[in-house]
């Protein structure tokens, strides 16, 4: 598929609009609506411009003040949630993608793509860490839904608690001592840990040993750690997938709370570039995360964390 899903053809889903009031679905309202909303895409690069160009209108919805009278809503076939169907119609599960994601309650998955029922099979767990339950969940989505699904996302956010914590036990070791016996956590954080060390190195690369002793640095670090954790969690599902599953899509990004744009972070949030908006493929070697973490290291967005 395409390195990256961030240029978006114009049309290819339908904006967001405004109703002036609410009306409640009839039968008959049910079977006027198009199936354009609830269509499939054919391939994994429609599917992941599908998300992007979501999140896109998601953005620009949520950027503008509403009166009183009208309101945003994000477009869903009813018969998805069940409207209008008999309990032996109840349509069967066709998501064109699944997403694993963090618990957070500030990133709501299928919101923040303007998507609505049937249409996502969402996995949340927190630090949208790749356990064995989660890697079962979306080997399931897989195996079961391979004339829909098409693509494979995951998505991190601005401001993690889980690896917040991660970056917190990495800077002052001896924490780790108190979730050492809770086996739930630890799991947890033993997966963010690899990405806050990655990260830790390129920074200390960049910028000299002794940067892991200022103070700003855990912003910073938490930033980096962030975006390459969902990267290297992308990374193991494109090796999970590609041999049985050659054109499925496996991409990743990053949500930013205050923005509400998926990207990689490259720059303040009050300063978006369109290249760095979207969703990206994962690296596919050491190589290549090596020149990810310090593209990230050394952006705008980090640099700015260390001053």
């Amino acid at each position: 598929m395409d390195e990256d899903c961030r240029r978006p053809k114009p049309g290819a889903v339908p904006a967001a609009g405004h109703i002036q009031e609410h009306t409640p679905f009839s039968n008959a309202s049910i079977a006027s609506i198009p199936r354009r909303l609830s269509r499939t895409p054919q391939t994994s690069e429609e599917a992941c411009r599908l998300l992007v160009e979501g999140n896109r209108d998601f953005a620009e919805m949520t950027d503008t003040p509403h009166t009183a009278k009208t309101r945003p809503i994000i477009a869903s076939d009813p018969r998805g949630l069940g409207w209008g169907v008999g309990n032996r119609d109840v349509p069967a599960q066709a998501p064109f993608a699944a997403i694993l994601g963090c618990a957070d309650a500030r990133v709501p998955t299928e919101t923040v793509f303007s998507r609505g029922s049937n249409e996502l099979f969402v996995v949340r767990v927190a630090g949208n860490v790749l356990g064995q339950e989660c890697l079962g969940s979306l080997r399931y989505a897989v195996g079961h839904f391979p004339t829909t699904l098409k693509l494979v996302v995951v998505l991190s956010h601005t401001q993690c608690g889980a690896v917040t914590e991660a970056v917190h036990l990495y800077l002052e070791p001896h924490r780790y001592l108190e979730i050492a016996t809770d086996y739930a956590v630890r799991s947890i954080e033993d997966h963010i840990l690899v990405a806050v060390r990655v990260a830790a190195m390129s920074m200390e690369m960049l910028y000299g040993l002794e940067v892991m002793r200022e103070p700003e640095c855990q912003a910073a670090l938490l930033e980096a750690a962030v975006t390459l954790n969902a990267a290297w969690s992308a990374y193991c599902l494109c090796q999970e997938f590609r041999i049985r599953f050659p054109n499925l899509g496996v991409v990743f990004g990053n949500y930013d709370i205050v923005s509400r744009r998926v990207r990689l972070p490259l720059s303040p949030s009050d300063e978006i570039t369109e290249t760095e908006q979207g969703l990206f493929a994962p690296p596919e070697n050491a190589e290549q995360f090596r020149q990810l973490a310090h593209r990230i290291c050394s952006s705008r967005l980090v640099q700015s964390l260390l001053t």
